[in-house]
Parts: structure tokens; sequence; C-alpha cells
């Protein structure tokens, strides 16, 4: 048993190494006063503060920003309305053709769908920039989100609708108090998973772009092909180091929650009746 949880541990050091140290490779080498990342020559924070001076940039970035956001929130409602509609197929061979249908779109390589979306807005006439981008990024995000959404929907008993329309409660009053609430923790995760694909993507994003209108991934490319350049490092270092407060909050978060939850039925018994 000893061996096997020394290789087991072995085998997460590894892992996390090969995933973390390009990054931290990355991070070094943003401080460095030599401009190159061959040969660390000394500190200097130049590469952040010309980051942050960057106008361009920052515009960039809030453009990512908003359509992660936004996509994000499109995508989630109209999942939550085909998760319904999918759980709802009575029929055994339509339901799994709708999943099917659905998953197509998750496992189709980006390149395709990005020159489709193309020629699609290209024939259609709409102009490449602000709505491509966010017509493409909603139409990949909603299968996600699906996905997130449809196991909650599929745990849910049929009986809790049943006794909430033989109590009198109109459709709406189902789907606002009773089905909503149930696959919420499906939503919230639908809408995290669409959020990151969004942020993350560039293969999509990268045909459906017009001039004058860029994303973050994009812009990266569009300076790493120019070549080495510090001030790609300084923002990555910054976009890595934003979504670990993230993470860490939310961890703190939701153990806060967890300890109120605990303290609550242990409140309760001290409670004379």
């Amino acid at each position: 048993m000893r061996n096997k949880n020394g290789f087991s541990n072995l085998y997460l050091v590894l892992v996390f190494a090969v995933l973390y140290a390009p990054i931290f490779y990355l991070m070094y080498y943003s401080f460095n006063s030599g401009g190159t990342m061959h040969e660390f020559e000394g500190f200097t924070l130049d590469y952040y503060r010309e980051v942050i001076q960057d106008t361009r940039l920052i515009i960039i970035v809030i453009n990512t920003l908003v359509i992660a956001l936004l996509s994000s929130a499109i995508a989630t409602l109209i999942a939550i309305v085909g998760a319904l509609a999918i759980q709802r197929t009575r029929s055994r061979r339509a339901k799994n053709s709708l999943l099917s249908l659905n998953n197509v779109l998750i496992v189709s390589p980006d390149v395709i769908i990005g020159a489709s979306f193309l020629i699609l807005f290209t024939i259609v006439g709409i102009k490449l920039g602000f709505v491509s981008v966010l017509l493409s990024h909603v139409a990949f995000s909603v299968p996600i989100a699906v996905l997130m959404i449809l196991p909650h929907l599929q745990d849910m008993s049929p009986t809790l609708t049943d006794a909430a329309r033989d109590l009198g409660a109109s459709r709406r009053d189902v789907l606002t108090k009773v089905i909503l609430p149930i696959i919420k923790p499906g939503i919230f995760s639908g809408f995290f998973m669409a959020l990151t694909y969004s942020l993350d993507d560039f293969a999509v994003t990268f045909f459906v772009t017009g001039n004058g209108y860029s994303t973050l991934s994009v812009e990266i490319y569009s300076r790493a092909r120019q070549g080495v350049s510090l001030s790609i490092n300084a923002l990555s270092t910054m976009i890595f180091l934003f979504t670990i407060l993230l993470v860490v909050g939310y961890y703190f978060l939701t153990l806060r929650k967890h300890r109120a939850r605990i303290a609550e039925p242990v409140a309760e018994v001290g409670v004379p009746r």
C-alpha cells in the first residue's frame, strides 16, 4: 500500500510539474530586464507598466470579458430551454438524436466550426466584429451548458412537479419555484464552463474577428508572431494571478457556506422546545 501511495504521489507531482513548469518559467522571465527568455539579467517591472499603459490592450481585455460574460449568459438561457425540451421529449429515439446533435458541436474541430461560421456570416451579410464573435461564442457554448444542466434535470423526481401542480401551482410557478432551484447548480456550472470556453477560445474567434476588433487570445497570437516580447509574459502572469485569486476566493466562500450549514443544525439542537 505504501509503494502504491508513493507511486501515486510521484505521478501527481510529475503531472503538476509538467502543467505548471511552463507557467512559472513564463512568470519568472516576465521580470527579466534583459528582454529575453534565455538569461535572467536583473529584476524589473517595466513590462507590467507597459501592459498597464497600453490603452489598446486594455480595450481588448474589456472586449474579451464582455464577449465572454454576455455569450455565457445568453448561452445558459438557451441551454435551460434546450435541456428542458430534451428532458420532456418522450420518444427515446428523438431524445438520443437531439443529444447526438448537441454533442457533435462539442467534438467537432474548432477550425471546422470557425470556417463554417465565417462562410455563414459572409453569405448572410453580417459584418465581422463584435456581433459575429458574440454569435459564434453563443453557438459553441450552448451544447456545453446543456450537458451541465441536463443531468440535474434527469436526477429530479417527476413527482415534485406533479405534486406542485396538484397543489395548484401554475406552469410558471413550477418552473421558477420547483425546477429552477433544483437545477441551479447545473445552471451555474454551465455558465462558468461556457465562460471558460469563451475566454480560452482562439480558433473560432480567429476566423470571425474583423479589422479593428480583437480578443485577448487573438491579440496574444498576433504579438507572438512578431517576436518574443516579455509584455506577453507580463500579461499572462497578471491573468494567471487573477485566476488564482478567483479560485482562492471561491474556495473560502464555499468553505464558509459549508461551515454555516454545519453550524445551523448544531444551533437548532441547543434551542429548547
